[in-house]
């Protein structure tokens, strides 16, 4: 659910952020925090506001009115996406004479009729990747505090096990949501517990063992019912060849490879998104978005489920979140703001007609 605030009295302060923030991260969640940095006359916010955005865009705080919220969210969610900070600009005019680092800001057209300007900073907040370190070897304890040292959080489980007690549990890993499994049994049920991480959710699957033993370990699966498209999920070797000898060094070849398969998942990633919205460049001709005042101008095409394009000023519309909702011809038509609602209701049929398959709200 959106929490949109409408007046002064609703307003989450500083510090109800800041417990919400706790929360997120004490829960594990993504979050994103907006903050204004610039604002340009008319418009409802101020230099420093502040909102919060859920992984589910619900928004908590104020950084503008309801014509920019769908933008603010949207970029939000984005930016938790790629885990990656972002400016963005809701104007219809020129960049200021003195901004700087103009690359680096993502431009939208300011779809109210205030014709204000607003230039945001989105910081996401991702969780890092959970590390279910099985094992009870030194190697597994040394892994654990060098994951934890380079930004994952790293839990370790392999005691149960070796006292010959349910150590290895798939579903016990999922809720956990675990992202990476590293195996460092070593020779205490490497069979039990490759088994239970191949069968879990996890991303990757690491084991620490020599090329050798990873291929027996491989057949080993092969008959215990673990397909081929599940074992392309292991590596093992579970990192670069350094030679090592001691726990300390094992952990830390490890570990190198834990850091070396969350980069290329990033990167993967944000890859496929980059070529996703390429594609959708150059097959689909999508003007900018006018302004709301921009009245009978043809709505956008919206081909995204659990969208929907408001006909008066073209803004694509999260159907989940809307605020501003009429019923025509026997559909429902989503608005961005009240502006765009009340100019609809004028004259609805200048907008939409009830057979019209273009407005059909998608679900």
């Amino acid at each position: 659910m959106n929490v949109y605030a409408k007046s002064s009295e609703t307003l989450p302060e500083a510090a109800d952020l800041l417990q919400l923030e706790q929360r997120l991260i004490d829960a594990g969640t993504p979050f994103a925090v907006v903050t204004v940095i610039r604002a340009a006359p008319p418009t409802s916010t101020c230099v420093g506001a502040q909102a919060l955005v859920e992984a589910d865009g619900a928004l908590h705080g104020w950084v503008g009115g309801g014509c920019s919220q769908t933008i603010v969210i949207e970029a939000a969610r984005q930016s938790m996406r790629t885990g990656q900070p972002r400016r963005v600009r809701i104007s219809n005019e020129p960049a200021p004479a003195d901004a700087k680092d103009e690359a680096g800001v993502e431009a939208h057209a300011m779809p109210c009729a205030s014709n204000g300007g607003l230039e945001l900073f989105i910081q996401p907040t991702v969780p890092a990747p959970l590390v279910a370190v099985l094992g009870a070897t030194p190697a597994a304890h040394e892994a654990c505090v060098l994951a934890r040292r380079v930004g994952f959080r790293a839990n370790l489980a392999g005691e149960a096990a070796r006292a010959g007690q349910a150590g290895f549990d798939a579903a016990a890993l999922d809720r956990a949501g675990t992202s990476f499994v590293l195996i460092a049994t070593q020779g205490e049920r490497d069979e039990d517990a490759l088994e239970a991480a191949l069968r879990s959710g996890a991303v990757a699957v690491l084991l620490i063992a020599s090329h050798r033993k990873a291929e027996r370990l491989r057949e080993a699966m092969r008959l215990r019912g673990i397909d081929e498209a599940r074992l392309a999920a292991l590596h093992a070797p579970a990192g670069p060849a350094i030679h090592a000898h001691t726990p300390q060094e094992i952990a830390l070849g490890a570990v190198a490879g834990l850091v070396a398969l969350r980069h290329e998942i990033a990167e993967a990633a944000a890859r496929a998104q980059t070529e996703a919205q390429t594609a959708t460049i150059a097959t689909e001709s999508v003007p900018p978005l006018p302004p709301c005042e921009a009245l009978g101008a043809p709505p956008v095409p919206e081909a995204q489920a659990g969208r929907y394009v408001n006909p008066v000023c073209g803004m694509s519309v999260e159907i989940t979140n809307a605020k501003h909702v009429v019923e025509y011809g026997g559909q429902k038509v989503y608005f961005c703001c009240d502006c765009c609602k009340t100019e609809f209701e004028r004259a609805p049929e200048r907008y939409l007609n009830a057979g019209d398959d273009l407005h059909a709200e998608k679900r």
